[in-house]
C-alpha cells in the first residue's frame, strides 16, 4: 500500500480525485433536501440524514475491510477513546454544523467556505509540528485564502451577506475538519486508515442518530427513487474520499497534499452551478476561487 501512496503522480491523482468527490457533495446534499421536501429550519433532519449517510459509509468500509484485511479491523482498549473522540469531532460534530449550514446558503458559496479548512489546518499545523511553521509564504496563502472566502460573501449590491447558522456554520466546520485532521495525524497511530476511518463514520453517526431519531417529525423526509439514488452516492464518496484521504495522511505530510484540495471548492462551485437551480457563477465566486487557488499554491511553495 506505500508504495502506491508515496509516489507522486499517485498520490496528486488520489487527492485530486478525493477533492473532487468532496466537491460533487454540494450540489447532491442541495438537490436532496428539495428531493426529500427537507424544511432548512429543520436541524433535526439534517442530523438524521446525515448519521443515515455516514453509517451506512462507515459500515461499506468495515465490512470491505472485514473481507480483505479483518485483523486490522481490531483496535486496542487505549484507541478505544481515540475513536470515540475522533469519531464525535470529525463526524457528528463538524456534520451537524455541514448539513445545518448548506442548508441556508448556496452550494457554491458552500463549497468555497469548506475550502478554509485547509488554511485552518495550516495555522494549527504550526503549533503541532516542529517542521510545519508559519512563513512568508504561508502567510501570503492565508491573507489570500481568507480574502477569497470574504470576496465570495459579497453580495451584488456590494455588501457583504453573512447569516451564522448558513455561512457561520459552514466555517466552524471548517475549522473542525482541521481540528479532525491534526488529530488524525497525531492520535490514530497504529490505526489502519480504512479501519480509522470506518469506525469513526460509524461512531459519529450513532451519536447524530440517538440524538435525532427521537426528535425527528414523521413528515421531516420524503424519499424517493432520486433521493435514495442521492443518498447512496453520498455514503459511497464519503467511504472513498475519507479512506484514500486518510491512507495519504498516513505516508505523505499534510501541508504536501492540501494544495490539492483547490480541486474541492472549484468543482464544488461549477457543479453546483450546473446541477442546482437558480446557482450560477458570478464574477464574486470567480474572484473567490482565483484567490484560493492563490492562497493554495502560496502555502505550497518552496523556493528553490
Amino acid at each position: 500500500m506505500k508504495k502506491y501512496l508515496t509516489k507522486k503522480w499517485s498520490v496528486i491523482s488520489i487527492a485530486i480525485f478525493c477533492s473532487i468527490l468532496w466537491g460533487s457533495a454540494f450540489p447532491v446534499l442541495k438537490v436532496s433536501y428539495e428531493e426529500l421536501q427537507m424544511v432548512p429550519e429543520d436541524t433535526i433532519a439534517k442530523v438524521v440524514f446525515a448519521g443515515m449517510r455516514f453509517l451506512l459509509a462507515g459500515l461499506i468500509l468495515l465490512v470491505g475491510l472485514f473481507f480483505v484485511n479483518r485483523k486490522s479491523l481490531f483496535v486496542s482498549r487505549k484507541q478505544i477513546p481515540v475513536l470515540i473522540l475522533f469519531g464525535f469531532t470529525q463526524t457528528a460534530l463538524q456534520y451537524y454544523f455541514f448539513y445545518n449550514g448548506l442548508a441556508n446558503t448556496t452550494g457554491m458559496k458552500g463549497a468555497i467556505l469548506a475550502s478554509s479548512g485547509t488554511f485552518f489546518t495550516v495555522m494549527l499545523a504550526h503549533y503541532f509540528y516542529i517542521n510545519d511553521k508559519m512563513n512568508w509564504q504561508k502567510t501570503i496563502g492565508l491573507i489570500a485564502g481568507f480574502a477569497g472566502i470574504i470576496v465570495a460573501n459579497w453580495g451584488q449590491d456590494f455588501q457583504m451577506s453573512f447569516q451564522f447558522t448558513g455561512e457561520g456554520y459552514m466555517i466552524l466546520a471548517a475549522l473542525t475538519g482541521a481540528i479532525g485532521t491534526i488529530m488524525a495525524k497525531e492520535m490514530a497511530v497504529g490505526i489502519h486508515p480504512f479501519a480509522l476511518t470506518g469506525w469513526q463514520l460509524t461512531i459519529g453517526a450513532l451519536v447524530m442518530l440517538i440524538v435525532g431519531l427521537p426528535q425527528l417529525q414523521e413528515d421531516a423526509m420524503t424519499f424517493t427513487p432520486l433521493g435514495w439514488g442521492l443518498f447512496v452516492y453520498s455514503a459511497l464518496l464519503s467511504a472513498a474520499a475519507f479512506g484514500l484521504w486518510y491512507s495519504l495522511l498516513k505516508y505523505n505530510k499534510a501541508g504536501e497534499i492540501s494544495i490539492y484540495k483547490f480541486a474541492t471548492p472549484v468543482s464544488g462551485a461549477i457543479l453546483s452551478a450546473l446541477f442546482i437551480p437558480g446557482e450560477q457563477l458570478t464574477l464574486f465566486v470567480v474572484a473567490a476561487l482565483a484567490l484560493i487557488a492563490v492562497g493554495f499554491v502560496a502555502i505550497n511553495y518552496k523556493p528553490k
